[in-house]
Parts: structure tokens; sequence; C-alpha cells
């Protein structure tokens, strides 16, 4: 059986599927869209990122095509109605980079509290802005305000309670009776409640069209005057204009952004200029232990697949 990886992953799990199956693994192919639809005529599993699409014309042109595996949890970039219907199997690798992305936002929360983490260049240069620096926040009870409370969004919440943070989160899929608050001692808050009070806003929801722009002007000027927004989930989610108006007049205190709405990001484009913000290139899930556990999970999660398949097909034959 032969699998197509179109993106990076981690070396290890690349050889541990080699050694069992037709692997052909080109991570640059997510460029070459032609090759890639070719290379696909005889694929029965495919391994994909975030960029590579897998839509109408890539399923149409892997017709033995058994399974897919996504080498992270969002699936906004493949078409799951489609799979489903021709059954074939989407694997997400559920909670493996949950670690990464939840140290990614209190550590940027950190910073952008403290505000003192952009003078590396005034001091290097001989400039001594003590004063003006000299105002940052303490984390300690301080409001972190999580909207989207799946398995990242929990693993966030205690790292926050470790350094002293109160935290409140907002989820319309978890009822007021659902165990997981009383288990996890975080408050359970309507979404206008929540940016009304936190501190640090963190968003760990999927990009549909029902949160497309959820963050707008308006619910932006929302937010409690000097907060913080941290977004690691999808591009989409946060209107990059009027993030960018908030920061300029002070509303908010600052920003984490790790996902955008084009990737790359235009040059010059809406957030060149703000100030007090944080932009990292969709990275808050990659480290290098990440990148092993979310590799080796879906290596793992997409053998069984084919090693059902192969056992199905082995017992029809006889």
């Amino acid at each position: 059986m032969r699998i197509i990886i179109t993106e990076f992953m981690d070396e290890a799990a690349v050889a541990a599927l080699a050694r069992r199956f037709d692997v052909r693994y080109d991570p640059d192919l997510v460029d070459r869209r032609d090759a890639l639809l070719a290379a696909l005529a005889d694929a029965e599993a495919v391994i994909v990122r975030n960029r590579t699409q897998v839509d109408a014309d890539m399923l149409a042109a892997a017709k033995r095509l058994k399974v897919v595996g996504r080498l992270g949890v969002g699936l906004d970039n493949i078409d799951v109605a489609a799979c489903r219907d021709r059954g074939i199997e989407v694997i997400p690798a559920t909670g493996a980079n949950a670690r990464a992305v939840a140290e990614y936002v209190i550590a940027t929360a950190l910073m952008l509290l403290r505000g003192a983490y952009t003078a590396s260049a005034e001091v290097a240069a001989g400039a001594w802005p003590r004063t003006a620096y000299s105002n940052g926040l303490e984390a300690e009870q301080r409001m972190l305000g999580i909207v989207g409370f799946g398995g990242i969004g929990q693993l966030t919440a205690k790292l926050a309670q470790g350094i002293g943070m109160r935290v409140a989160a907002f989820d319309p899929m978890l009822p007021a009776d659902s165990a997981v608050w009383q288990q996890t001692r975080v408050q359970r808050l309507e979404l206008d409640a929540l940016l009304s009070a936190a501190d640090v806003v963190t968003l760990h929801i999927p990009l549909t069209p029902d949160t497309r722009n959820l963050f707008d002007g308006a619910r932006i000027g929302s937010m409690k005057s000097g907060g913080i927004l941290i977004n690691t989930a999808r591009g989409g989610i946060v209107d990059e204009t009027a993030l960018a108006a908030a920061l300029k007049s002070g509303q908010l205190r600052g920003a984490a952004i790790d996902v955008f709405d084009q990737e790359p990001v235009k040059a010059a484009g809406a957030l060149a200029d703000a100030p007090n913000l944080i932009l990292t290139p969709h990275i808050a899930g990659l480290t290098q232990e990440a990148n092993e556990r979310v590799s080796s999970v879906v290596a793992e999660r997409v053998a069984a697949v084919l090693d059902g398949a192969a056992h199905a097909s082995a017992q029809g034959g006889r």
C-alpha cells in the first residue's frame, strides 16, 4: 500500500512507515499541485499538514484513498464531508500538540503583560528606558478567558492556574452541568461576560462560517480595556484590521497572533505597524517534542487503518 506525505513530518515516523509501506515523503509536494495530484493516483493514504487542500480535485485524483492523516488538529483544509461520503477516514493528531500550544499561550501572555521584552534593541544601543518599562503587570490573580474549552483550552487553564491566574471559559458545546467545569475548577461564562472580565483572552475554536470574523471590531471593542488577545486557533476568526486599530488606539494592551487569514502574511498588511504585537508564523503547536508526538500518533493511526483495509481485503478474497 502506498502513502504520500505532502508536508514535513518527523523523520523517525516516516522511517517507521517506510519499513512497512511504500512511502513517498516529499515535504515540498504541497507547492506542486499538478505533481501532487499525479502522485495520488495509486495512493491508499495521504498525510498532510494545514497547507495541503484536500478538496474535490484531490479526492477525485485519489481514487484508491482510504485514509487522510492530518499532522495537527484543525480540519478546515480538508473536505471532511466528502471524505465521509467516500468512506475515507480522516485522522487528526488530537491532543498531540496541546502542550506546545498551551505553553505558547502562557509565554506570550506573560510577555505582553510585562511589556518589557521589546526593549532589547534600545538597551543594546545604549539607551536605558528603565522608567518606561517599570510598570509591567503580574499574572497572579489576573483572569485568563478561554474561548473554546477542549483539550488545548483545558491544558492552558491548568498551566495558568499554576502561576496563580484565575480562569474562566466559554464553550457552547459544554453545558453548565458538564463535569469538566468542576474537574478543572474553571468558571463558565457566556462570551460577552468573559470578554468584559478577562485580562487575557485566548482562542481555541475552529474556523467555521459561524466563527469567521467572530472577533470583529465590535467584539474586540467589548473586551476589557487594556486586555490582551491571543490567537493560536485559525486565521479568519480575528478581523486583523480591527485588531490593529484596537492596538493603535490603546484599547488593547497587546496581542499575540500565530495564525492569519492569509498565510504567508502580505508585506505591509493590516498588522504591519501595530504596536505591542507578537507575530509568529503558525508555529504555536510546533516544537521538537510536539513534532515527534504528532508524527508518531498519525503514523500509528494511518498504519492501523491500512492494516484493517488489508485484512478486510484478504478476508474478502477467500
